[in-house]
């Protein structure tokens, strides 16, 4: 490794700003780590080197042509292959989009290339989002920086890996049902959900499209907050994006830097206070609980029943989200076309073209989403579980009527090595039993490294209400400064 890639999001943009290093430099400096080792991480499944560098030459000649440029110009950032990128494949980690290139730039990625920033290329994950440990990819898993035997969270595994493993300083990821902030607290990173609509899903190949967030994966707040600011805000093209500024992330971040927490009142989540958690999980949080009191933070017990309900009305409303947007996969418009020998009828070339290019875990999902959408049981599953929802929201909004943010652990427990969870569904669903409320009630969240146990991260997670992204970012920051970085072994 070189300092180029060890050093922060925010140091490199400085440092090309004032012409101590170029922006290609930078790029160049990233790109030769990730030849080094990716081959052992997998974070990525493309590279756009090409693209990459032409990037930064033009930002580069655009500083020496005099322009002003924003604070992250020049800086390299890896994208979830879940966004779409103009001529670049996009697959969502499947292979019914294999060898797809988009005619367009998902809002997000064409925000990236108007800030300056140069994209790196397109991140592992697991396919169309729907997993917890990347072990679900149609291309190979991705590994953990900090063990490679273990997993790095899921569904944004290679995001986290490109980020812990120093082969991007930035990475874009979607968040669900705790895509980013789960592989955040696994491998020691900032992983980011901002509210709902705060950040804009034109050009996202959907999931579940009333939980489904992009946002930043760094490996300080600062740098998340940096992200956040250029990716967010309203787009015309999202008809679900708030059209509301961008809340004031980075002097939250900032601010939260000098450690002092004195006025703030946090809330413990007594349905989520360590219960069910590893013990040493359980353990990391109750030290931090401590480190946040000693920062000035008053802590709170709250409670929140109906979060014990989060996850099984989740994987009711995920799946049935699913169920209709995976219908469009067809074989007939795009992607994937199997069996069509001029012979077989159009459903039959269907049916093929799913049974090939889905892979088990999303045909569990649109199996289970279509059932709890059809005739007879839409009420008992469906409509039950967005009554549930209804009542997480109101839970949330009596806690944040006592506490200015809640805080948990991110995860009940650290990295587990790879195939110990694919054997039983529900074991792997746990792994979003923290994150999963904040989806539901489309609240901003962020995990932020907290500790180790076993020598494995273990990510604190605060919950904010909605459009008070500033709030969890001021929160992690002051802890961030506590605790200080944590960095994996050297690959």
């Amino acid at each position: 490794m070189t300092d180029l890639t060890t050093a922060t999001a925010e140091q490199l943009g400085r440092a090309i700003a004032a012409g101590e290093s170029s922006a290609e430099e930078v790029t160049r400096a990233h790109l030769d780590r990730i030849a080094a080792v990716d081959a052992r991480v997998h974070a990525f499944l493309h590279v756009d080197a090409d693209g990459a560098l032409a990037a930064a030459r033009a930002v580069d000649a655009r500083r020496a042509a005099g322009e002003a440029l924003g604070p992250l110009a020049g800086v390299p950032v890896a994208v979830k292959d879940v966004l779409c990128t103009r001529g670049v494949p996009t697959t969502a980690g499947s292979k019914i989009l294999e060898g797809w290139r988009p005619p367009y730039d998902a809002t997000l990625v064409a925000r990236l290339r108007e800030a300056g920033m140069v994209i790196l290329g397109k991140t592992n994950m697991d396919e169309f989002a729907m997993g917890s440990s990347t072990e679900y990819s149609a291309y190979g898993p991705t590994r953990n920086p900090w063990d490679l035997g273990r997993i790095p969270g899921g569904s944004g595994g290679g995001s986290a890996a490109a980020v812990a493993g120093y082969e991007a300083p930035l990475a874009i990821g979607t968040d669900t049902g705790g895509s980013i902030r789960q592989p955040g607290a696994v491998t020691g990173t900032v992983g980011v959900k901002p509210t709902y609509g705060g950040t804009s899903r034109y050009g996202l190949v959907a999931f579940s499209s009333s939980l489904d967030t992009p946002g930043p994966c760094a490996r300080t707040v600062t740098d998340a907050a940096l992200l956040h600011a250029v990716i967010g805000g309203h787009d015309p093209m999202d008809s679900t994006s708030i059209p509301a500024p961008v809340p004031p992330v980075v002097e939250a971040a900032r601010r939260g830097a000098s450690g002092d927490l004195s006025g703030v009142r946090l809330g413990v989540v007594a349905e989520f206070a360590g219960d069910g958690a590893e013990p040493g999980v359980a353990a990391v949080f109750r030290d931090t609980v401590a480190r946040l009191t000693k920062l000035g933070a008053e802590i709170v017990e709250v409670s929140c029943p109906h979060f014990a309900y989060a996850l099984p009305a989740y994987y009711l409303i995920a799946p049935s989200e699913c169920s209709s947007n995976l219908a469009r996969f067809d074989g007939v418009r795009f992607g994937l076309r199997t069996g069509d020998d001029g012979q077989r009828s159009l459903e039959e070339v269907m049916s093929m073209t799913r049974e090939a290019g889905f892979g088990a875990e999303v045909k569990r999902r649109i199996i289970l989403g279509a059932y709890a959408l059809s005739s007879g049981y839409y009420d008992a599953y469906y409509g039950q579980a967005q009554k549930v929802r209804t009542l997480i929201t109101r839970d949330f909004t009596a806690a944040f009527g006592r506490v200015d943010a809640l805080i948990s652990p991110t995860t009940p427990f650290v990295a587990f090595p790879f195939g110990a969870r694919t054997s039983d569904p529900y074991q792997m669903y746990l792994a979003d039993l923290y994150t999963i409320p904040t989806n539901l009630y489309g609240g901003p969240a962020i995990s932020v490294p907290a500790g180790l146990s076993d020598g494995l991260p273990v990510g604190l997670q605060v919950m904010a209400p909605t459009m008070a992204d500033d709030r969890m970012y001021r929160v992690a920051a002051a802890l961030e400064a506590a605790v200080g970085p944590l960095a994996p072994p050297a690959l």
